[in-house]
């Protein structure tokens, strides 16, 4: 999974890792044949400049082993625990920290090669630019592009910024706002009161990417409580400030939409049956 920041895909794959982990269990049970703990699925984070020891000492203390030794024991390690705990799916976030975007990323290339061939499972990495970064490419460029072994084994996937310039477009950002405003807890909160009020705001405000929405959201509800006015509105939201990117890119949308060429507010049933008609 390979996106620009801020568009959700850390919490989309978390999400399906969830839902995955349940299934299995419910499927499997939570013990393995020999009545050991089985753990379908198991996550990991990694930090700035990770290098292979790194890697493989992550997947070793999200199991709860050791992880002295150096990266081919911690390698072997998790290949049992792997094995003996029937881990079905590996997912590695932020692999754009993988040291040696450049220099070593062959050596990286080849550690993930690795983990695919002696680990029984569903590798599912999401990072930032990775494809940019060369790990796919295993550092070779032009022709000898063919010769990379890691590019014919991954498929890249990516998620866009929600978008308004269909009404099924439209209709998505609907259903998020929705959604959202049934979770939030504010005594005054009323039904369209994000989805329909402040639609148009708020696609503006965070430019259609789902970090900048929820930091938006958050401290606009932590003002509200903080105010006693309980409920999100433009005037109390034009309080809040949002992160550096959605703030400077945010003018442009906004006069598009307060001239009237572009809005966030889907058709309303009843004018998409009259123009279907």
């Amino acid at each position: 999974m390979d996106a620009y920041p801020g568009l959700g895909k850390s919490t989309a794959v978390r999400d399906y890792g969830r839902k995955l982990f349940r299934k299995q269990v419910a499927l499997r049970g939570e013990t393995t044949p020999i009545r050991g703990r089985r753990v379908p699925v198991i996550y990991i984070a990694l930090s700035g400049n990770t290098q292979i020891r790194g890697l493989n000492a992550a997947i070793c203390r999200f199991y709860g082993l050791p992880t002295s030794g150096n990266a081919d024991t911690l390698a072997e390690r998790a290949v049992d625990a792997v094995l003996s705990m029937k881990t079905a799916a590996i997912i590695i976030d932020d692999i754009h920290f993988l040291a040696g975007a450049n220099s070593n990323s062959v050596r990286m290339a080849n550690q993930l090669k690795y983990l695919a061939n002696v680990f029984p499972v569903t590798l599912i990495y999401v990072g930032v630019g990775v494809q940019q970064r060369g790990v796919l490419r295993e550092d070779f460029s032009g022709k000898q592009t063919e010769l990379a072994q890691f590019g014919r084994r991954t498929t890249p996937l990516t998620l866009l910024p929600f978008q308004i310039e269909d009404d099924e477009s439209r209709q998505h950002w609907h259903t998020l706002l929705k959604t959202i405003e049934q979770k939030l807890v504010l005594a005054e909160k009323y039904p369209g009161m994000l989805a329909r009020d402040l639609s148009d705001y708020l696609y503006a405000r965070s430019t259609g990417h789902f970090a900048s929405l929820m930091a938006l959201i958050n401290r606009g509800c932590l003002r509200a409580i903080r105010s006693s006015r309980e409920r999100l509105d433009e005037e109390l939201m034009n309080q809040v400030k949002n992160d550096a990117a959605a703030e400077e890119a945010r003018k442009e949308l906004e006069a598009a939409i307060e001239a009237g060429l572009l809005t966030a507010r889907p058709t309303p049933p009843a004018e998409r049956r009259r123009k279907s008609a």
